[in-house]
């Protein structure tokens, strides 16, 4: 992986990281109220705060694997490569997660058919991301 796509991958996902987080503080803002007068599912509310959580940890991680990957000079491009495939690992978790977000959001406020189909919508993500994205990661 060359120095300059290393590098947008960074950037990319930095600006994630940081949806992410403004996706945390909207929940936050809207639904702890509601959580707090027994309006939201609480049991659906923490999962949502736990994914997004775990989504916003991923996208750091895939942030300092791909600053490494564009920064390490001294070593091969074995190493590299590895910087960059553990950078993949963890933006598509966090990509996979952040996508799940509102799936849950909208189980956990009562809107049960509308997020049964984002569910739906979900869970086809799956089925592309298990079929195309070993073909798309960084080569070994």
């Amino acid at each position: 992986m060359g120095e300059d796509l290393a590098s947008a991958n960074v950037n990319r996902t930095y600006s994630l990281a940081a949806t992410s987080i403004a996706i945390f503080t909207f929940t936050m803002f809207f639904l702890y109220p509601r959580f707090t007068t027994g309006e939201a599912d609480p049991r659906l509310f923490q999962a949502t705060i736990v994914v997004m959580g775990l989504a916003t940890f991923s996208f750091v991680f895939a942030t300092l694997s791909f600053y490494c990957a564009s920064v390490c000079r001294e070593t091969g491009d074995g190493e590299r490569a590895g910087y960059s495939r553990r950078g993949d690992r963890f933006w598509l978790l966090g990509y996979t997660l952040l996508f799940l977000a509102p799936t849950l959001i909208l189980f956990t406020i009562g809107l049960r058919a509308v997020g049964s189909v984002w569910l739906a919508l979900w869970l086809l993500y799956l089925v592309f991301v298990c079929l195309y994205f070993p073909r798309m990661q960084t080569a070994r």
